[in-house]
């Protein structure tokens, strides 16, 4: 199988991190592809016509997007059932964290676009706030609600880990650990896994 995409997206990431965890990483060879919010991408469109990283071309040449679809796939080749489980409540309940991780991840990748990709002078002050303010609700309901699943290693917990440590690496100047230490806690013991030291992000 091969992944397509950059080492910083954290939805590449998250996928890279999966494949570590249901015991695939040997079977999924990464496959460096960048993209920009402004360009195009021709051997990336081949793939998909939504144009954007991750995309997984499986062992029968078939692609697969985007990084929750290819994280479920990723679990149901391995026969992996404790990532994503099949019991109902938990299931939906690990799938909600996982949206929560996204969100996050969302949020910081349009930040960093509007802040270092957009030209000076067109930043859009009113939105940047607004993802601020989305985002403090997402860390303190992740403080408040969401220990427990937390702790666990499931799709959930490896969404919300990869996107705090985008964070860290692309927009440091958002407190995320201020005034959370349940949080703070779970990402510091969830970094030192081995799925996560092997595709820790380097400094430029």
């Amino acid at each position: 199988m091969k992944l397509h995409g950059d080492l910083v997206s954290p939805f590449f990431r998250m996928c890279l991190v999966t494949a570590h965890e249901v015991g695939l990483a040997g079977k999924v060879q990464p496959v460096e592809t960048k993209v920009t919010p402004v360009t195009i991408n021709a051997d990336l469109t081949q793939l998909s016509p939504v144009g954007k990283i991750p995309v997984l071309v499986t062992d029968h040449n078939h692609p697969i997007y985007d990084s929750r679809v290819i994280i479920e796939y990723l679990c149901h080749v391995s026969g992996n059932k404790t990532l994503i489980p099949d019991d109902g409540v938990k299931r939906f309940r690990v799938l909600t964290l996982a949206a929560l991780g996204q969100a996050i991840a969302e949020a910081g990748v349009g930040q960093r676009y509007e802040t270092a990709v957009r030209p000076q002078g067109l930043q859009w002050r009113e939105w940047m706030d607004r993802q601020h303010l989305r985002v403090k609700a997402e860390f303190d309901d992740l403080e408040k609600a969401w220990e427990k699943d937390l702790h666990e290693v499931t799709a959930g917990s490896i969404a919300v880990a990869v996107a705090l440590a985008y964070l860290d690496f692309r927009l440091p100047d958002w407190p995320w650990r201020d005034n959370r230490p349940k949080l703070r806690a779970f990402h510091k013991a969830f970094s030192a896994r081995p799925s996560m030291q092997a595709t820790a992000l380097k400094p430029a």
